[in-house]
């Protein structure tokens, strides 16, 4: 029952479980542990939970119980709407100078040729494919290639922007951009000023992992840091850019080190307000060094999707990224506090389907994104990438908000 393959009955059995009870009865049971009751009652009022009461969510918080207060916030916060939008990704290369345990997709450059390496013109190409059609975001994300540099990517940014100045582009995660900044010899402030120059316009939030040095150490210890991931993020808020942030959980972290990784985002964001949503990422442990690693189950996914949506109070998106999760579980995930599935995608990405994923081809209609929605009894609305509502649909008619 807890498989990753599960679909509609798995969904409809831990929706009832989440549902097993009101807000207002969850208060009156007398059988609910004190240290429970304390945090239902901050969320009624609005207050932040502690980072010791998120550890005690995660220790001793049931999914019924949870499920009832992530949807509780997220009905508060957006309603029935959850959002989504008509994207694909271009990945320049999956040869990289990094080699972390946990990646799936990456090739080392001493054996590029075991991976792939876009030009300007091919991805371009893929660019002028969407020609007439309703899209409205480039993702670009992949390897750090040690020869595809700062100038390389202005060139690719200032191309797109010419040929159809109306798609957003979002791009490159903080490693990336760091390994740029750095090989180019530019500051952070400078690095990114000249990107958005040529046309980059918001951060997606790959790359966080898990902030702790100790567990870096050990999955991805030669990629940039959890200090230098935040201060790039920072220094993109201060210029205007909105961004993503991500963590990549069930691996080898503990509910501590999920906790302070998101304490130093929500701290983060009280000082900036420049994170549009929080995207929790499961680890896939197919063809990678931690494949001896079970992964996590269906419970506990459901579980860190409603404590980072009760904790992470400053936040606006919870977003389910189903071509991680699988489409079936990322629709549960609409009842723990989801407002978000990301985006058509139209099999753009290789990152999760090589490690692992139930999506070998990731690829929804929004006619397809719109029935998961509605079967989970929420109202799908199209976004652009600052959450701008475009159109409102619904099962009879579609409303341009």
């Amino acid at each position: 029952m807890t498989t990753a393959n599960s679909t509609l009955p798995l969904y409809q059995f831990y929706y009832y479980m989440s549902h097993s009870e009101s807000l207002q009865e969850l208060l009156q049971d007398k059988n609910l542990d004190p240290r429970l009751l304390t945090i239902a009652n901050k969320v009624i009022q609005q207050e932040r939970i502690t980072d010791e009461e998120a550890i005690t969510l995660f220790q001793i918080g049931e999914i019924g119980y949870l499920g009832t207060l992530a949807n509780y916030i997220r009905e508060q916060k957006h309603g029935l709407k959850t959002y989504f939008n008509r994207n694909f990704h271009i990945e320049p290369t999956n040869v990289c100078v990094f080699s972390c345990a946990f990646c799936s997709y990456s090739r080392l450059y001493k054996h590029r040729e075991d991976g792939w390496e876009l030009s300007i013109d091919q991805m371009m190409h893929i660019v002028k494919k969407y020609d007439h059609q309703p899209v409205t975001e480039v993702h670009i994300v992949g390897g750090v290639h040690p020869k595809m540099d700062l100038d390389f990517f202005c060139e690719l940014l200032n191309s797109i922007k010419k040929h159809r100045p109306d798609l957003h582009r979002k791009g490159f995660t903080a490693v990336e951009l760091d390994y740029m900044f750095r090989k180019a010899k530019l500051t952070r402030k400078e690095g990114l000023e000249k990107l958005q120059q040529a046309g980059l316009q918001s951060l997606p939030g790959g790359g966080a992992e898990i902030f702790d040095h100790s567990i870096r150490a050990q999955i991805c210890a030669d990629k940039i840091d959890g200090d230098g991931w935040l201060d790039i993020h920072r220094t993109a808020h201060t210029l205007g850019m909105h961004s993503n942030a991500t963590m990549l959980y069930g691996h080898i972290e503990s509910y501590a080190h999920r906790v302070d990784h998101m304490s130093k985002l929500r701290n983060l964001q009280d000082e900036t307000k420049g994170f549009n949503c929080f995207i929790p990422l499961k680890f896939r442990n197919q063809d990678n060094d931690m494949s001896h690693i079970p992964e996590s189950s269906v419970i506990e996914d459901c579980k860190t999707y409603a404590i980072a949506r009760i904790y992470l109070d400053n936040i606006p998106h919870l977003k389910a990224y189903w071509p991680m999760l699988g489409r079936h579980q990322a629709q549960m995930m609409l009842h723990f506090g989801v407002n978000d599935l990301d985006g058509t995608i139209d099999d753009s990405t290789k990152i999760y389907s090589m490690a692992g994923s139930e999506e070998q081809n990731p690829s929804l209609s929004t006619q397809e994104l719109c029935s998961l929605i509605q079967q989970a009894g929420r109202i799908p609305v199209e976004r652009d990438t600052l959450y701008n509502e475009l159109i409102i649909h619904s099962s009879e008619t579609e409303s341009i908000a």
